[in-house]
């Protein structure tokens, strides 16, 4: 993996993960304990929150991938609505029907927020995948590219309240837009009080269902680029 912690030991284990490009090969990644900066205020961040599309192939650190993922969709309470952990962003009937993948260099990986851990899906540079066919031209060497994966499933299924409108495709349709924007709208707040580019857009949703091995219940929505401004 090719995130700079400014230690031998996490360089060691950084030039063992750019090496391998299977996901037998790649290692499930524990994270390191999300810590943010208390000092930034949300005022601050949302004067500063925009959509910036260029965006440098500079490597983020493991502590702010960490971070990222915590803000976006991580848990922020062991029990939530249902007796369900809470996350960051809400969701219909605390469903959490979105599962966010992470692209990296290396490979993507879907992230775990229990453990607060990325798991290998498969090997490889698929970051290309994560924006839409004619704007790949753009940008697709940034850092992180984040893929949106709705599971209808867990609509339809919720563990939460049972709402009728939960078991019509279009009413789900309507609940996992809203989740992801939800979900996005957290990176775009973490980015700007970080210094960080973000931009949501498209993704290549055929390609991308194929790559990932998704099952029939499952939806690419849209995907998000993450990296240091040009």
């Amino acid at each position: 993996m090719s995130y700079n912690r400014g230690d031998n030991k996490s360089k060691s284990f950084s030039n063992k993960l750019s090496s391998e490009t299977t996901k037998e090969k790649l290692l499930t990644i524990k994270l390191p304990k999300p810590k943010l900066d208390n000092r930034k205020s949300l005022s601050n961040a949302l004067k500063q929150r925009k959509t910036t599309r260029e965006i440098s192939g500079k490597k983020i650190s493991l502590n702010v991938l960490s971070n990222l993922l915590w803000a976006a969709y991580g848990i922020n309470r062991k029990k939530g609505p249902f007796g369900i952990p809470g996350r960051t962003a809400a969701s219909a009937s605390n469903s959490q029907e979105i599962d966010l993948y992470v692209e990296l260099e290396e490979g993507v990986y879907i992230y775990e927020p229990i453990k607060h851990g990325l798991v290998p899906v498969v090997g490889g540079d698929h970051r290309k995948l994560a924006i839409g066919p004619g704007q790949q031209n753009i940008i697709s060497k940034a850092p992180v590219q984040l893929i949106y994966v709705a599971n209808v499933y867990r609509l339809s299924n919720t563990k939460g309240f049972q709402e009728p409108g939960l078991q019509n495709p279009e009413v789900q349709k309507s609940y996992y837009f809203v989740d992801t924007g939800l979900i996005a709208g957290n990176v775009y707040l973490f980015a700007a009080a970080q210094g960080l580019a973000a931009w949501f857009h498209n993704s290549d949703k055929i390609k991308l269902k194929t790559k990932l091995k998704l099952h029939k219940g499952q939806r690419v929505l849209f995907g998000q680029t993450v990296g240091y401004p040009i």
